[in-house]
Order: C-alpha cells, then structure tokens, then sequence
C-alpha cells in the first residue's frame, strides 16, 4: 500500500498490473489449478495475431503492435501500481488452506512443476508489467532508458520497497518494443501478503526452497531503484550479439522493423548484472530471516542456466513416478507458456520445461536426451515466439528432439502450424496432454527432503547449487 497516495485496495487490481502471457503470470495460474486438481484449459484464447500467420511481414508487426498496446498500461497507471496489492492477488489465487511448504523465486516451469509434485504453491519475486510508449522505436534504446526512467520513477515513489530493472529486447520481445516498454518488478523484501501467506497457510516448521536464476547480463543501473539492460539472456543471444556492429542484431531488427544502423545502448555500469529473473537480495534475506524466526528450514537452489534446473527436475520426476509404481518412460517437452502441470502428473508423464524456442533450449533438451535412460515416447510442444530470429531452433530439430522416443515420436501439429510467427495459447497444452492416457492414481506428494536430497545429489552433474 502506497501511504499518502492510495488508500487501503486501491490502486490497479493485480490482474490489471501483471503482464498476460508473462512466464511468471501464467506459473502461478498453471500451479494453483494444479493444486486444485484442474487443469488449464481455461488459460488463454486464441489472438488475433492468428489471423495473420500467412500475413507480409510488415502486415504482422502492426497486428502485434496493436495487440499489445491494447493490454498495457499507460503512463499515467502507472502510478496506480500498487506492489503490495499485487502480492495479494497472487497468493489470493491459492486456496485458503495449509500446505506443506513453499517454493518461491524467479520464473521457472519447472519450479511450477516441482512445486506441483510437492503439494506446495509457487510465489514468484517478481513481476512484470508493460506500459505505453507512444513514441518509441524498436531500434533506440536510449530513447527506451529515458521514457522508462519517467516511468519507473512514478511506480518507485509509490513503492519503495522495490527494484525496477527495464528491458529492451527486440530479439525476444520483437515489435513490441516499439510500442510499449517492459518493466520487472522486483520485491526487495518479502511482501506483507507473502508474510501472512506463509504464517497463515504453511503448516508449522515446514521447508521454504528458494529459486535463484542466476544468470547475468549487462546492465545500466544510475542507483535510483531502476536498472535497464538491453538484451536479455532469454532471446538465444549472448550480450556482445546486441553490439551496434553485429550481424545478428541487424537480423533481429530488420524482422522487427527497426533500423541497425540507429542502435546506440546506453553505458553499462555492471558487466556482469543479475538479468531480469534475478531475485533481490534484500529479499532473499528476508526470506531466510523469517525462515529462521519461524523455524522453518530454508533451502536455496541457485541455476546459472534455466536447462539444468530443467533437467534436474525431470529427473527428479522420473524418479518420484517410479517410486510410486509408474514407469516414467513417458516424456513430455514443454516450452514457455506451454505447460500444463497438473495433466503432467494425472498422464504420468515426466516434464522437461525448455524456456523459449531458442536453438540453445533445444541443444540443452538433446543434449539431456542423449545422456538419460530412453523414454517410450516423447511428445514436443513447441511454442512459437511470433517472431523470427536467428537464435530460433527450426522445426528440423523440433523433431530430432521427438525422435529420442523409442515407441512414440509426437510434435505437435498445431503449434508447429505456422511456427515461428504463429501465437498458441496455454490451453494448447491442456488439448494435447488430455489426449494421452490416464496413469491414476496421482503419486502422493514428495516429500521436500527428498526432492532437496536428489536435488544436492545431481548439483554437481547437473551445474547447480544447493545450499
């Protein structure tokens, strides 16, 4: 609550804030209905950008434009942001009982996943939000600095207790970073919701798991609680591919309408910054310091890539299926907003959650493959950025990946219709994985110390660290 400018619930409504379609956003949907035992066919309708798959590109961009100029705020909202209500909102959308612990972090389908299998809900660190930004360029990130900067200061002055890191990546974001700027929110201590969530609705003494991203990215941060970084780690590309001289970076622009010739990024002041997913550490120590108050033990998993968690958990299912009676042979590979967890557990199947359709998702999937025990069948559920580029994994090795099956070899049709420009929505997913068999009864819950145990037993090989 922002004392002397809202009153108590007032504000943007969470729903309103927190961007549709954000990785984070569509975890925690997907995770609450699994907790509920639903599933998440009612996640996401199909776009208008549907319409134009077969569309010229110039033709495209525009539908894409327009559609996120519709959903983002505008810059007098967002002042209206209110953290705190956020926070509400998201654990507001678990059920009110108690659970027997909690994963909390940065934005994971596998975190989701992992969550699920414990029994326990996902409370991310974050959250983004869009805003308008009417006259923007796709190809002018000092431009992008200077506007969010206007932005970021009216959400600070209502919010003090958070850090702002701004985005500006055509590569994953493509036209609309011409219309709109992309801001994360991150918590720099744990939200008043948060607290009373795990005082009210953790059971006594139970284990907290703390999920770090640490990956780390470029960043210009000036020190006044707003940071900007253009690129992201999540666009296939490495930082020096967003230098005014690279040839990918021209690609990239050229499929989003810009000009390469016209990108100048501001000055980095941390080479080596935590990227967008970071977790704050003014709230990662508050989370140890209830932890320790309250007498809960917390464990912190820390991955410098997003496929080792990836693969760390889906072994971790395999194991838990296996353990129940099941065979775990059947694999299912999920990519961004496609995702399902709780048709995952009921079919049996093992999860492996790449996060976007980048040749290096794809390598680190192939790579895991080729190193793991086979699986019977192995099904592919590639989301469609609704862009090109020259980091994305083509159809070709889309396939190569469901080729690893030793019985069944399925990627999915639909949502290889049209890829890469083609948008498919979450219940995607739902469609495909209600069409596999029942494996019932559901596995009773892992318990957390296992799953932390096989977690620190597979650090070392996997690249992670437990402590």
């Amino acid at each position: 609550m922002r004392k002397g400018l809202t009153a108590d619930g007032a504000g943007l409504a969470g729903d309103r804030v927190v961007a549709v379609g954000s990785t984070g956003r569509v975890l925690v949907a997907a995770s609450a209905r699994a907790l509920r035992g639903e599933d998440c066919a009612d996640l996401g309708l199909p776009t208008a950008l549907s319409r134009f798959t077969g569309a010229p590109e110039p033709v495209r961009r525009a539908a894409a434009a327009r559609a996120a100029g519709r959903i983002a705020l505008t810059p007098d909202q967002i002042a209206e942001v209110d953290a705190a209500r956020v926070a509400r909102w998201i654990v507001d959308q678990y059920q009110r009982r108690r659970y027997p612990g909690v994963v909390l972090g940065s934005p994971h389908g596998a975190a989701a996943h992992l969550a699920v299998a414990l029994g326990v809900p996902w409370l991310p660190a974050a959250f983004e939000t869009t805003v308008h930004w009417s006259r923007g360029a796709v190809d002018r990130p000092a431009a992008a600095l200077d506007h969010g900067a206007v932005l970021a200061a009216r959400l600070l002055a209502g919010n003090p207790d958070v850090h702002v890191r701004q985005v500006h990546c055509p590569a994953s974001r493509g036209t609309q970073t011409a219309v709109t700027v992309s801001l994360t929110v991150r918590w720099q201590s744990l939200p008043t919701a948060y607290a009373r969530f795990l005082a009210d609705r953790v059971e006594a003494g139970a284990p907290v798991l703390l999920l770090r991203d640490a990956r780390t990215w470029p960043v210009h941060d000036a020190g006044r609680g707003h940071s900007f970084q253009a690129g992201s780690p999540a666009s296939g590309l490495e930082p020096v591919d967003f230098h005014p001289d690279s040839h990918a970076l021209r690609q990239v622009l050229r499929s989003a309408g810009g000009d390469g010739t016209r990108w100048e990024p501001p000055e980095v002041s941390a080479p080596q910054g935590y990227a967008e997913h970071g977790v704050e550490p003014g709230f990662e120590l508050a989370v140890r310091q209830w932890a320790g108050r309250c007498g809960h033990q917390l464990h912190r998993v820390l991955f410098p890539r997003p496929e080792l968690l990836s693969a760390a958990v889906a072994d971790l299912y395999r194991a838990w299926l296996r353990l129940a009676g099941k065979t775990g042979d059947r694999l299912v590979v999920e990519c961004g907003r496609l995702l399902d967890p709780w048709q995952v557990v009921r079919a049996g199947m093992v999860p492996y959650w790449c996060e976007n359709a980048t040749r290096r998702s794809v390598d680190a999937v192939e790579w895991w493959l080729a190193g793991s025990e086979a699986f019977s069948s192995v099904d592919v559920l590639p989301e469609s950025p609704g862009m090109r580029s020259p980091a994305l994994a083509g159809l070709p090795q889309w396939l190569a990946v469901a080729a690893f099956g030793r019985r069944r070899r399925a990627l999915d049709r639909t949502a290889a219709r049209g890829y890469p420009v083609a948008t498919m929505p979450t219940r995607r997913a739902t469609e495909v994985l209600r069409a596999q068999p029942y494996d019932l009864p559901v596995p009773p819950p892992l318990s957390a110390a296992t799953a932390v145990e096989a977690l620190r037993d597979g650090a070392g090989e996997q690249g992670l660290v437990v402590c």
